[in-house]
């Protein structure tokens, strides 16, 4: 097995692909690449280009927020990489479409296709790595156990832009798509491994979700499900309104008039509980990122009416440090052969919000991945979801952090 990673930034999207395309090798044509781009770019360019350069690749991708992560680097919001991972004897297989109405049928069936398409129909993969279209995880991970349960890791990103305008964008085999899934599975002939994380801690308060609302058409209103997007009361009193005494005051300017509180939540999140494993409890993030005008809590997951949220922190430096530590727990799960098995490369997911409360300092995650796992390549992407296998059960979640790594 053997992987590469390039990475370009122009603001022309027709001069970022000449130059990507110098720097690839014309003999190449790797089995598998995870293509990203900024949401500047020309989707449909980028993804002709992809299809002409790599015809027999399976291809999986999609916008990053604010840029990428490579061996070689950061790169800015104008970037266009791919990770080419080349295994002629393993299989690789991709599907792709438009979520529809249904997304949890359309998952069962792309991950159906998938699995066809490289002629391992009703085999379990090795993983599953997915990229989205934010807003319905939950659902496609329902569709996708239908096929394989949880006796597969499930690993990927929801897409994203740079501004939360909606200009993301999910890249397959047959094009681009604004409101998609891409399903690939990976039967690599080498071991491969991942780990799937978050850097925040508990800090005291916690209450009761006991109202859930909806937000269509522009009206707010109390649903009759028990699961959703907007909370609307915690023990019974405005779920904003109790986040906001939790944090000290940090939503105070939102409070009655509603309003966008992403970077004001980052370092503070909600979770609930996901499980514990040696008396240690684990917790799945949900990340608030708007107020309502009447007093409800926008996340980037569902929560239900009956869960526990807890008050959540994180500081930066952890941030930093968690992307590394992410990386060599997934490098240590490799098979050990003489003095170690060699990684061959990684791919990483990295939330679009973390990155944010990071800054400037994204280099220092780029050097702690880089470091866990002994130079080898990686491209890593910024995305507004993560999904992956958390105590044996394959979830959606927010400002978490995932490594997949390729041994040879």
């Amino acid at each position: 097995m053997d992987l590469h990673s390039h990475a370009v930034s122009c603001q022309d999207t027709a001069a970022a692909l000449h130059a990507l395309h110098a720097q690839l090798d014309e003999a190449s044509q790797p089995q598998l690449v995870f293509a990203f781009h900024g949401a500047c770019h020309d989707d449909q360019r980028v993804f002709a280009y992809l299809r002409t350069r790599f015809p027999e690749a399976a291809l999986i991708g999609g916008t990053s927020s604010g840029g990428l992560l490579t061996d070689t680097g950061v790169h800015d919001a104008h970037s266009i990489g791919v990770l080419c991972l080349h295994d002629p004897d393993g299989d690789y297989g991709v599907a792709a479409a438009e979520l529809g109405s249904d997304a949890a049928a359309t998952a069962q069936q792309l991950l159906i296709d998938a699995l066809a398409s490289c002629g391992c129909a009703g085999e379990l993969p090795e993983l599953v790595w997915i990229y989205q279209a934010p807003g319905r995880e939950e659902q496609v991970l329902e569709g996708l156990r239908r096929v394989v349960g949880d006796r597969c890791p499930i690993i990927g990103g929801s897409s994203a832009d740079d501004d939360v305008s909606g200009a993301w964008r999910q890249l397959g085999p047959q094009g681009s798509m604004a409101d998609g899934l891409v399903v690939a599975v990976l039967f690599p002939s080498r071991p491969v491994r991942y780990a799937f994380q978050g850097g925040y801690e508990p800090v005291g308060p916690s209450g009761v979700v006991t109202q859930i609302g909806y937000h269509a058409d522009g009206h707010h209103g109390v649903v009759t499900a028990r699961r959703g997007r907007e909370i609307f009361e915690i023990d019974g009193e405005p779920a904003a309104q109790v986040y906001n005494r939790w944090s000290q005051g940090r939503i105070s300017a939102q409070l009655g008039v509603g309003g966008s509180v992403l970077l004001d939540t980052t370092l503070l999140p909600l979770a609930t509980v996901a499980g514990q494993a040696d008396g240690v409890s684990h917790y799945l993030l949900a990340h608030p990122d708007a107020v309502t005008a009447e007093g409800g809590l926008r996340t980037f997951c569902d929560l239900e009416v009956g869960d526990r949220v807890y008050a959540m922190r994180g500081d930066r430096e952890r941030l930093i440090e968690r992307a590394g530590r992410v990386a060599l727990q997934a490098r240590r799960a490799l098979p050990q052969r003489g003095d170690g098995c060699r990684v061959a490369g990684a791919l990483l997911v990295y939330c679009g919000g973390c990155k944010l409360a990071v800054g400037e300092q994204i280099e220092r995650v780029k050097e702690s991945v880089a470091t866990s796992i002994e130079g080898a390549p990686f491209i890593g992407c910024f995305t507004f979801g993560e999904q992956g296998r958390l105590l044996d059960r394959n979830r959606h979640g927010n400002l978490m952090i995932s490594a997949v790594v390729f041994g040879d």
